[in-house]
C-alpha cells in the first residue's frame, strides 16, 4: 500500500509511458533506467500492449500506476482490480462518477497490495466542459464532491489538477495519496492539458505524486530533463 505524505518531502515522479508500442516504451524506460522507478500505463499503451505493458515496466524494477480510469457496473470495475492486482500493478485509477458502490467494490478487490486512486475531474476540462455534460457549479467544487464521496467509499488516493491539491490536502489530511498529473516545467508547452502548475508548486501544495508526460518523453535528453524536475523538488524538500 502506497501512503500520503502532507507537504513537499517525499513527492515522486511517475514517468507517462503515452507512447503507440511496447517497443517505443522499451526505449524510453532505457534511456531513463537508474533514473525513474514508477511509470504510467495509461490507455494508449495499454491498449496497444495489454498486460505486456506492466510487465515491461516491472521487468525495469520500476512500480507501475496502471491508468485506464476505470468505470462500469460495480462487479465488473471489481473483477477488473482483481485482475490489475494479479498483474501487480502499485496504483490503479476508477472514476469516481460511478458512485459509492462502485468504489468501494473497487477498494475491496485492491486489498492493501493495490491503491485505488479515484478521479475527480480530468485536467483537460473546464467549467465550460462541466456545463455541456450537464454538471453544474465550479471545478472545484465538483472536485471536492468526488472527493468526499469517494473517501466516504474507502478511497483514499485521487488524482486532480495542481490547482484543487492544496484544498484536498487540507480537506482530507495526511493519509491522502495525491496524484497530480498536468505538471509541467516553466516554460514548457501545456499541450492539452487547462490546469497545470510546476512541479516546484505541486509539491508545495501537497502532492505525493507527480505525472510528468511530455516534458519528460519528447525531450531531446529525456534522463536530463528528469533530472532536472527532481532537482526542482529537491529544492522545495530543503526549505520545507
Amino acid at each position: 500500500m502506497i501512503h500520503g505524505t502532507e507537504g513537499g518531502g517525499k513527492a515522486e515522479i511517475i514517468v507517462a509511458l503515452d507512447e503507440p508500442s511496447l517497443d517505443d516504451a522499451r526505449r524510453l524506460m532505457d534511456r531513463l533506467k537508474g533514473r525513474a522507478r514508477f511509470y504510467k500505463v495509461g490507455l494508449q499503451l495499454f491498449t496497444a500492449a495489454g498486460p505486456a505493458a506492466v510487465e515491461a515496466v516491472k521487468a525495469h524494477g520500476a512500480r507501475v500506476f496502471l491508468d485506464l480510469k476505470l468505470h462500469d457496473i460495480p462487479n465488473t470495475v471489481a473483477s477488473a482490480v482483481r485482475s490489475a492486482r494479479g498483474l501487480g500493478v502499485d496504483l490503479c485509477t476508477i472514476h469516481l462518477g460511478g458512485g459509492p458502490e462502485m468504489c468501494a467494490a473497487a477498494v475491496e478487490s485492491a486489498g492493501d497490495a493495490t491503491t485505488i486512486l479515484g478521479v475527480t475531474v480530468l485536467t483537460s476540462s473546464d467549467e465550460t466542459t462541466l456545463r455541456a455534460c450537464g454538471v453544474g457549479g465550479t471545478v472545484a467544487a465538483q472536485v471536492e464532491r468526488l472527493a468526499v464521496m469517494g473517501w466516504q467509499a474507502g478511497v483514499r488516493g485521487l488524482v486532480a489538477s495542481a490547482l484543487e491539491v492544496q484544498r484536498l490536502r487540507g480537506l482530507l489530511g495526511p493519509e491522502a495519496v495525491l496524484v497530480i498529473p498536468g505538471v509541467r516545467p516553466a516554460g514548457a508547452d501545456a499541450g492539452d492539458q487547462k490546469r497545470t502548475a510546476t512541479p516546484a508548486e505541486v509539491v508545495r501544495r501537497g502532492a505525493t505524486h507527480l505525472v510528468v508526460g511530455r516534458p519528460i518523453s519528447r525531450a531531446e535528453d529525456p534522463a536530463a530533463a528528469y533530472e532536472a524536475i527532481g532537482q526542482e523538488i529537491a529544492e522545495v524538500d530543503n526549505k520545507t
